[in-house]
């Protein structure tokens, strides 16, 4: 079939919960994909950081196909023998005493919240039902009926009450609004250290920090949700560790699976992760040894820091590169490591407009916000591939002028 006929029996077929670009793709080489006329198209989104290390990484891949041949799933009523070394290691990269797995981004969040509100009453004395967690303005955490409750996105929040209690919301970056809504009954706070789906929104200086110092002051939680963040993206192991901040629960997904498992999970001291007891949380697929060995491979593309430097190198050299570029139109340009956004300041095209036209000249992107355009391309983009993109981009967004 063509691209057309692929799509229309997509249309026909599958429930119009997204709207994807025009674009069929058939198989993907590490930073290339190809549609099914044979086009190639280079990569700049990465499955929203889920492809950090590129498709199909020799490494991931053998670890995969290596677990296939034993033993996929076990459930967590028996014991499995990657599971505990999956836990050692991602312990020790995420430098926290436990961890607790999932599958997607969502139950990771879920995860998150659950634990936090469960230590708020068994560990810091709030009365039962009453436990608040203030979130941010702009958050993107998952799309559950839960975390919807605490959305600002009219797309994702319309039509889905009613919705949970217990949430407070401030301005993202204002740490003295954060401060202002803290109360006894205050567990947890949850944040993007950079906001993804928002358009990579960089916190101003010196606001984790704030969080960090007010949870500490206050006998409150500080949950990292580094799904997007985390793993490299940012230039650092995790986004938190641009300024040295350690949260009490950090939240991993995406990249943990390498791009082709679901793998979430929540680390924290058993401190709190300890409040959690046999039969209270869980899933079938949770710490399943494919996606453990899956998992622990990935760690071990981490422990050399080789990916996350250059990561961090690249994106400066992004960075310079889009700054001193001269496009007319744009209100601004933001990013960590390999993952940036174009905002346009609203009199042009919208990001859709823009992903179409690279799109037409072979660049993946993806907008959001309707101005806004990001970039997440894989950490194992060279540099040839890297500029030329930086060229593409530049030009399609001058095109608009």
């Amino acid at each position: 079939m063509d691209t057309e006929k692929y799509i229309s029996f997509e249309e026909e077929h599958c429930a119009h919960n997204y709207h994807p670009l025009p674009v069929v793709i058939a198989s993907a080489e590490d930073v290339w994909v190809t549609d099914v006329e044979g086009r190639r198209y280079l990569d700049m989104l990465s499955a929203y950081s889920a492809l950090n290390f590129g498709h199909r990484h020799p490494v991931l891949l053998a670890a995969l196909t290596e677990q296939l041949s034993r033993v996929t799933l076990t459930s967590r009523a028996f014991h499995n023998d990657q599971l505990g070394r999956f836990c050692a290691e991602l312990s020790a990269l995420a430098r926290h005493e436990a961890v607790l797995p999932m599958n997607s981004g969502a139950e990771g969040v879920e995860t998150a919240l659950k634990v936090a509100r469960k230590w708020g009453y068994q560990v810091k004395g709030v009365s039962e039902g009453r436990a608040e967690i203030i979130v941010c303005a702009g958050n993107f955490h998952g799309r559950t009926t839960t975390i919807v409750s605490f959305s600002d996105d009219p797309e994702a929040r319309n039509d889905y009450g009613p919705f949970t209690p217990g949430f407070v919301t401030v301005p993202y970056g204002d740490a003295d609004a954060l401060a202002n809504a803290i109360r006894p009954n205050t567990v947890a706070i949850l944040v993007e250290p950079i906001q993804g789906e928002a358009g990579v929104v960089i916190p101003p200086t010196g606001y984790l920090q704030a969080v960090r110092a007010l949870c500490s002051a206050n006998n409150v939680l500080m949950i990292a949700d580094e799904i997007q963040a985390g793993l490299g993206r940012a230039g650092a192991t995790f986004a938190c560790d641009l300024v040295d901040v350690q949260p009490d629960i950090r939240i991993l997904g995406k990249a943990l699976g390498g791009g082709i498992l679901p793998v979430s999970a929540i680390t924290a001291n058993w401190d709190v992760m300890g409040v959690i007891k046999p039969g209270e949380h869980g899933s079938t697929f949770g710490g399943n040894p494919l996606a453990a060995a899956v998992g622990i491979a990935v760690i071990g593309l981490l422990n050399s820091g080789e990916l996350q430097a250059r990561s961090l190198a690249l994106g400066e050299h992004v960075l310079t590169t889009l700054h001193g570029a001269g496009m007319s139109g744009v209100k601004e340009v933001r990013g960590s490591g390999l993952w940036w956004a174009i905002e346009h300041d609203g009199t042009g095209p919208t990001g859709r407009e823009i992903s179409k036209k690279l799109l037409d000249r072979g660049i993946l992107a993806k907008d959001t916000h309707t101005w806004t355009i990001r970039f997440a391309p894989p950490l194992t983009i060279s540099e040839p591939d890297l500029d030329q993109a930086l060229a593409t981009i530049i030009d399609v967004v001058r095109s608009f002028s």
